[in-house]
Parts: structure tokens; sequence; C-alpha cells
């Protein structure tokens, strides 16, 4: 019988994480310390918008976000940035040295696809203790959520499903802007600005999208929501659970139709930029 040569992805990925793992397990202390640094910085944030709102109802006049609301907001974005800063960013972050070392070289002559190799070599655990803190505060807000009685606020197994699927397309998106900011290092040299760039950017999605919707604000929410779809990721899946707006409105229905569709075509679009890149890509030991 004829073994297939087609690589195993799932067995490649799994192999890539456990070794990540037992790396970080044999600096414990190391990967203690960087667990609580990342949960302290999310507390200090979260410390923050408590004082924000010890002042204020709500973000925006009239928007519906408010304490709790805003709060399912803020635990989709941890739950969504740890899982890119986990599983994404550290490999994204080296692909501009594995440029200058010559590592891409050795990268391209496996047999297995060169953009999954290179974005899945590292898994960073500690970024994962974030997830679960994101996971603490959605259940706190989602009970205080519960306990008000207009408008009406129920979840049931099919929301959490939808929700969460909303999660991996958020993911998705952002690794496809990332993948292609990394790839411009071929193109750009040693581009080690990756980093601060992607913080910039992403920046705009850290708020719930009517702060966007008047004045000034209305070209970046065009620009963010449809060219480089950021404002999609978070208040997708968030307005989903916090349902700051009942009855829903109609561009919210839309935003949710759109969401899968920029998914798709942003996946498409980065591996175009990808392949592209690699093309113009000149070999280290040339």
């Amino acid at each position: 019988m004829l073994q297939s040569n087609k690589p195993n992805y799932l067995g490649v990925f799994v192999t890539f994480a456990r070794n990540s793992l037992i790396r970080d397990m044999s600096f414990r202390s190391n990967f203690l310390l960087d667990c609580v640094s990342s949960v302290s910085w999310l507390l200090m944030n979260l410390g923050f918008y408590l004082i924000v709102f010890h002042h204020v109802k709500s973000i925006g006049v009239a928007t519906g976000w408010g304490r709790n609301e805003f709060y399912v907001f803020l635990a989709t974005t941890w739950l969504i940035n740890s899982l890119v800063q986990a599983f994404l960013m550290p490999n994204a972050q080296e692909f501009s040295e594995l440029i200058r070392t010559g590592g891409l070289d050795f990268a391209l002559l496996k047999p297995i696809d060169t953009q999954f190799l290179i974005s899945f070599r590292k898994v960073e655990w500690s970024s994962l203790s974030n997830f679960f803190l994101g996971l603490i505060i959605l259940v706190y807000a989602m009970l205080q959520l519960s306990f008000r009685t207009e408008p009406a606020w129920t979840v049931g197994p099919g929301l959490m499903i939808l929700y969460f699927a909303y999660i991996v397309c958020g993911v998705v998106m952002l690794y496809s802007l990332m993948i292609c900011l990394a790839a411009t290092s071929i193109w750009l040299g040693r581009n080690q600005s990756l980093y601060d760039f992607w913080f910039y950017i992403t920046n705009f999605s850290r708020y719930p999208m009517e702060i966007y919707q008047s004045g000034w604000g209305v070209p970046l929410w065009y620009a963010f929501t449809f060219a480089v779809p950021i404002l999609v990721v978070v208040n997708v899946p968030a307005r989903l659970l916090a349902q700051p707006l009942v009855p829903r409105q109609a561009w919210e229905w839309g935003l949710m139709l759109f969401a899968p569709l920029a998914t798709i075509a942003s996946v498409f679009l980065s591996r175009w930029v990808f392949q592209r890149a690699l093309k113009s890509y000149a070999s280290a030991s040339s």
C-alpha cells in the first residue's frame, strides 16, 4: 500500500506546541514570572476602567455600553489578543530574523507549507494566562447582566457557540494582517518595528465602534471596518453577548454577516501577499 506524502499539519502543530511547553517548563520560574507580569498588566488595565465607570455610566451617550456590557467587550478583547500573542505573534516577530540569519532558506527546504511552518513554530504558553483571566471577567459580566430586567437578556448554548466562532474569525483576521506585515520584511529588509506598528493598528479595536461613528471618527470607522477590518474583530462577538442595543439595529445584523466574509477575504489576501513576497526572496547564501 502506497503511503501519502502529505504532511500531517495537526500533528506538526501539536509537536511544536509540546516542544514549546517543554522549553517553558525547563525554566519554570521565568514562566511563572511571565504569567504574573501579563496578568498584572491586565489587572492594571481593569483598574483604569473601574475608575472610569466610577465617574460615568456608559462609554458614550446612548450607546448602550454600560459597565457590564463594556466588561464583556474588554473580556472579548483579552480572549482574542491572548490567542494571538500565544500562537502567532512570537513567530511573526521572528520572521525578519529568519531572513537575516538564513533560517528562511531552511524553512523553504522543508516538505511542508512555508507559511504554516513559520507561523506556528513556537507557542508562548504564558500568554494564555490572559485568556483565563478574560474568561473570568466574561463570566462575571454575564452574571451581572443576567440580573438586569430591562431589556431582557438571555444566553443559550447556540449563542455561546456563535460567540466563540466569531472569536475564531477575529483571531484569523488579526493573523492575516500580521502575516502581511511580517511578509514586508522580505521587501524592506530587517523590519523590527512589527510589534510597534501592530500595536498602533490594533489600538483602534480596543473600544466600541460607536465612538468612531460621528465627527472626525467617521473616516476611521469606514477605513477600519471595510478596508482593514480591525473594528470587526472584537465588536462583532462582544455585541453578540453584551447586546448593548435592544432591539438590534439593522447595521449590527449586517456587521455579523460581513465578519465571516471579511475573514475569508483576509485569508486569501494575506496568502497572496505572502506568496508574492516569497517570490521576491533572495537566499541568504546567494
